[in-house]
This record gives structure tokens, C-alpha cells and sequence, in this order.
């Protein structure tokens, strides 16, 4: 039904077409085929009146030639005629002359209408063959709404799985972060019951060391006091009064000789005390009045006055971008900033702000780390570029550029003995350099991209992209032993004894780690804490009293290590991440540097 519907409405437009052509082009030339039937219609009357005038002339010529008319009327009457037949001649010539122009006119008209006839064929082929196409086109739009039409019910139905989707995802999102939460919780609480197991546990083996020390004491004193048998093979010298002297070292011949028991004394395992000698770099012995090492540690420490922060004394633009690594000296008189820029600029604390001192040039990428000698006298710093350099303080000026690493280094510190170098890099080696010789001494392939280095005199401890921390013996170029934490590792630093490693990784938690039982000690997190960076460094406080951090959200954390929990936070000082935290050596100011440009000192004045 709807193809005859549709062929009666073409036909109808093709017979519209038609008459309307016929009305356009006939009308045109209407008036001139009436024009021209009026003139062959009155040449026609015309030649009949001629003839008749010609008849009715002649009869009545005949009728005037009778006897009875005379000459000159029938002269006179010939000349009428004659004139009359001129101007009807006349006349005639010209309407023959009009009837040839309008029988040209009518062939020029007929050419026309036949080239219009050709056209109209022309137009007619072409509207077929457009009325061919619009058909054509109107079953593939048929087609084509019947597929939107498809589609539509396909989107619908797919928005609607995507709502159904997105309010599931939803939930397990907000039950994935209270999960999330239960489990910080928990390791929290995992941890510190961890670290009371492990105070516990130290606690009972000191009170076991001391109760084993008093009682070898005890031995000691009882078998001093007992006498020994004299041997004929025993070594051990008789006095006699004649070889001896009368002081209170002397001995008589009625007095049983003693043996010295000091060969007896049971001395602590060996290897623990071997392990930590040589490779540390530090042994440690009991004092002359028999207190632990924990106890020599905090006198040490105890000399040194630690003011946690409180105040931003001074926040000032320290490069022009982002600040990556900041550095006290040795004496806390220079304060050393590295950034993007390519520049180490050095600063002086004075009356609670920094002026700046001079600037260290010849970097060709950004520095990552910056490390003073021992003495103050020297700057290590890594950078983007490969390399790392060292420069004289006093003078600005550079005086080794130490190249091979494949990749920016991101860690180089100097060894206890300030005569070699060690440097991590994002090509998973570490290397050792010689400053005498100024050659790479070894080279370690450490498995994983090295953020952060520290170092004793024979052991190197090094933070890893694979969330280890992996600490090399130097001599034998192999690791001793491996930590593996729960995020990428970021910072390493060491408490003033050496005894314990603090490091900071991705999981926005900060560990101290029992070098001497290679077990994390405490863990340290807070609401609002987020490791910030792959390089965001933390620092002990000079005294290993104190541990303090900067967030992704521009706060600084300080913790207490005696305690283990959050002593302070800082928020007003900067606006952008914390890169890295430096604690003076005397323990009287703190700076920060950020992702932007500025730096901030610290103190509690």
C-alpha cells in the first residue's frame, strides 16, 4: 500500500510538472499564433474580396460598354480601378511580406519549442533518476532510524548497567576506605603492641645480661677466694719472701696461691659484636662503670641542647622552582639548599634568618641530594644529569665531577673516612669512588632504582623503588641482609650512635629499624600524613630524640621517639609538598623545603 501511495504521488508531480510547463511555454507564443490566424484569415478575405471587386469590376464593365455610356466615364472609372488595384497590390505585398516575417518567427519558435521539448526529456531522465535516488535514500534513512532506534534502546540499556555499576563501585569504595581504615587500625595497633613486645622483650634481656653479669661477677669473687692446688706442670710463677717485696702484692710462702680466673671470663657471642664492629663502622663496649650501650648512647646525646619547632622564624624564595634537597653543615653555621635550577645555594642563619652566602654552579640537570663532609669543608651533591660533584665551601669552586652512572642520581653520601663516596642511581647500581684516585672503585647491581643512601665506614644501607632497604658489605660487595617494607622507600637517616635506621616510605608510615636485630623498632603515622614524593627525605633530631617529616599537604610532623607518638605539627609555613627536613646539629632550628620555591626555618623562639 504505501508503494502505490508512493507511486500515485509521483505521477501526480510529473502530470503538476507537465501542465505547469504547458502553461509557461504555450502561453508565450499564444499570442502570436492568434496573431498569425487573423492575418491568414484576412489575406484569405482579402483575395475574396479582390476577386469578388475584380467580378463585380467586370460586370459592370460589361454592364458600361453597352451603347448607351459614354467614353470618359468608363475612362475615369478605369483609372479608379487601376489606382484601387496598385494599393490593394500594395497592400497584399506587404501582408505577404508580414506572413514571410511571421512564418520565421513561427520556425524560430518551433526550433525553440523542439530544444525545449529536449530539455524536458532531459529533465524528465533526471528526474527519474533523482526520484530513483530519493528512493534509495529514503530506504537506507528508514534503515538508518531503525538503527538509531536500536541503538537508543542499546544506550539506555548501558546507561543503566553504568548507574547500577557506578552506585556498586560506589559502595565498595566507601567499604574499600573504611577497610582501609580498619587496617591502618590495626597495623597501628599491630605495631604497637609489636613495640611493647619488643621493649618487653629488650627489657627482659637486660635484666637477664645483668642478672648473668652478676652472677659471673659472683663466681668470680668465690673462686678468687678459693685456693688451688699447686700443679708440677702448672705455669704459674712462686714467689718467695727473698724474690718478693713486703707490699700488698707480695706473697708468702704459707699463703695458697690463687689463679687469676680473667682466661675463664665468658665472653658475649662473637658474632653479633663482629658483625656490628665491622660492618657498622662502630664497636661499642661496656663502660668502666658497667652500664649498657643504651645508656653510653644517652650520655652522648645528652650533650646537645634539641629545641623541637614551634615557630617559622623565616620563610624565604630558596630557588626558582621546586626545591628538592636541603643540608646544616657540621657546625650549623651554613645552611646548603639544592633545587631545579641546577644550583646549590648556601645560606647563613642569622638572628633567625638565612642570608644567602654564595651559590655552587657547573650542574647541567637538577639536584637530588645534598651531603657535607665531616668537617663542613666539602659539598657532595647529586643531580638529573648523571653525575655527582663535589665543591669547596670556602671558595664556591668545583672540584670533582664524578660521571658513569646510565641514570640521575638520586643519593651520594660520603664514607666515615671522607676519602670515598658512595651514590645510588635510578639505574638500579650504586657505585663506590676513590677521591684520591678519582676512579669508580666497584660498582653494586642493586636489582632496583636506589632513592636514598646512608652510610657507616664498611656498610652501606640504601633505600630501594622495591620497597627494601638492602644494606652491602663494602669489602665483599654483597648484601649482608634485606628489610622488605610495605611501600617504595624514600628516605634513610641514621640516629647519632648508628645503632638505629630511620626510614620513610610511600605507605605515609616512618619506621625506625633495630640495626642490631634487623627488626622495625617503632612506626610512626598521623592523621593527615602522606609521603609526598619517591624522594621525600625525614630526619632524626640531633640527639635521636626526635623524627621529623613533611606531608604532601605542606605540614611538618615531629614525633618522640621515647615516647612514640606525635609531639607537634606545623602548618603554617608552607603551601605546597614537603620535599625534605633538615635538623641543625646543635638542635636549634629545623628547615623545611617544598615542591614550590620556598624554604622555612624553624625553631621554638
Amino acid at each position: 500500500m504505501a508503494g502505490r501511495r508512493e507511486e500515485c504521488l509521483w505521477k501526480k508531480h510529473i502530470a503538476e510538472q507537465l501542465k505547469l510547463r504547458d502553461r509557461v511555454q504555450r502561453q508565450a507564443f499564444e499570442e502570436i499564433i492568434h496573431q498569425y490566424n487573423r492575418l491568414l484569415e484576412k489575406s484569405d478575405l482579402q483575395a475574396v474580396l479582390s476577386e469578388r471587386l475584380q467580378t463585380d469590376k467586370y460586370d459592370q464593365s460589361r454592364h458600361d460598354l453597352s451603347p448607351g455610356s459614354d467614353a470618359s466615364r468608363n475612362d475615369a472609372l478605369s483609372q479608379e480601378m487601376a489606382q484601387m488595384r496598385i494599393k490593394h497590390q500594395e497592400e497584399l505585398t506587404e501582408l505577404h511580406k508580414k506572413r514571410g516575417e511571421l512564418a520565421q518567427n513561427v520556425i524560430e519558435l518551433n526550433n525553440q519549442i523542439q530544444l525545449k521539448d529536449k530539455e524536458i526529456q532531459s529533465n524528465e531522465a533526471k528526474m527519474l533518476e533523482y526520484q530513483q535516488q530519493i528512493s534509495g535514500l529514503e530506504g537506507e534513512c528508514r534503515e538508518l532510524r531503525s538503527q538509531l532506534q536500536d541503538l537508543e534502546r542499546a544506550n539506555q540499556t548501558l546507561k543503566d548497567e553504568y548507574d547500577a555499576l557506578q552506585i556498586t563501585f560506589s559502595a565498595l569504595e566507601e567499604k574499600l576506605r573504611r577497610t582501609t581504615e580498619d587496617n591502618q587500625e590495626l597495623v597501628s595497633r599491630w605495631m604497637a603492641e609489636k613495640a611493647q613486645e619488643a621493649n618487653r622483650l629488650n627489657a627482659e634481656n637486660e635484666k637477664d645480661c645483668r642478672r648473668r653479669q652478676a652472677k659471673l661477677q659472683k663466681e668470680l669473687a668465690d673462686a678468687a677466694k678459693e685456693p688451688l692446688p699447686i700443679d708440677p706442670d702448672d705455669d704459674i710463677e712462686v714467689l718467695s719472701e727473698e724474690a718478693g717485696g713486703k707490699g700488698p702484692g707480695e706473697a708468702s710462702p704459707n699463703r695458697p696461691l690463687s689463679r687469676t680466673p680473667s682466661k675463664r671470663i665468658s665472653q658475649p657471642p662473637p658474632g653479633l659484636l663482629d658483625s656490628i664492629s665491622n660492618i657498622f663502622g662502630r664497636r661499642r663496649s661496656l663502660n668502666s662503670y658497667g652500664s649498657s650501650p643504651e645508656n653510653a648512647e644517652m650520655a652522648s646525646g645528652s650533650s646537645v641542647d634539641v629545641r623541637v619547632p614551634s615557630t617559622a622564624l623565616h620563610i624565604f624564595d630558596a630557588h626558582d622552582g621546586e626545591v628538592n634537597a636541603v643540608r646544616f653543615s657540621p657546625g650549623s653555621r651554613l645552611l646548603a639548599t639544592g633545587g631545579m635550577d641546577r644550583r646549590v645555594k648556601l645560606w647563613e642563619v642569622v638572628s633567625g634568618h638565612c642570608e644567602q652566602k654564595g651559590a655552587l654552579t657547573g650542574s647541567n640537570a637538577g639536584i637530588t641530594s645534598i651531603e657535607f663532609d665531616s668537617a663542613g669543608s666539602y659539598l657532595l651533591a647529586a643531580s638529573n644529569d648523571f653525575a655527582s660533584r663535589i665543591w669547596t665551601v670556602d671558595d664556591y669552586r668545583l672540584r670533582h665531577t664524578l660521571t658513569g652512572h646510565s641514570g640521575k642520581v638520586l643519593a651520594a653520601r660520603f664514607l666515615l673516612d671522607n676519602a670515598r663516596i658512595v651514590s645510588g642511581s635510578y639505574d638500579r647500581t650504586l657505585k663506590l669512588w676513590d677521591l684520591r684516585s678519582k676512579v669508580c672503585m666497584k660498582t653494586v647491581f642493586a636489582g632496583s632504582s636506589c632513592n636514598d643512601i646512608v652510610c657507616t665506614e664498611q656498610c652501606v644501607m640504601s633505600g630501594h623503588f622495591d620497597k627494601k632497604v638492602r644494606f652491602w658489605d663494602i669489602r665483599a660487595e654483597s648484601i649482608v641482609r634485606e628489610l622488605e617494607l610495605l611501600g617504595r622507600v624514600t628516605s634513610l637517616d641514621l640516629n647519632p650512635d648508628r645503632t638505629e635506621l630511620l626510614a620513610c616510605s610511600r605507605d605515609d608510615l616512618v619506621k625506625i629499624i633495630d640495626l642490631r636485630t634487623n627488626a622495625v623498632r617503632q612506626t610512626f603515622s598521623a592523621q593527615g600524613f602522606k609521603c609526598g614524593s619517591d624522594w621525600t627525605r625525614v630526619t632524626f633530631s640531633p640527639d635521636g630524640s626526635y623524627v621529623a617529616a613533611g606531608s604532601a599537604e605542606g605540614t611538618l610532623f615531629v614525633w618522640n621517639v621515647l615516647t612514640g607518638k606525635l609531639d607537634r605539627t606545623l602548618d603554617k609555613g608552607h603551601s605546597s609538598a614537603v620535599n625534605s627536613v633538615s635538623w641543625s646539629p646543635s638542635g636549634t632550628f629545623v628547615v623545611s623545603v617544598e615542591k614550590g620555591s620556598k624554604a622555612v626555618l624553624w625553631s621554638d623562639m
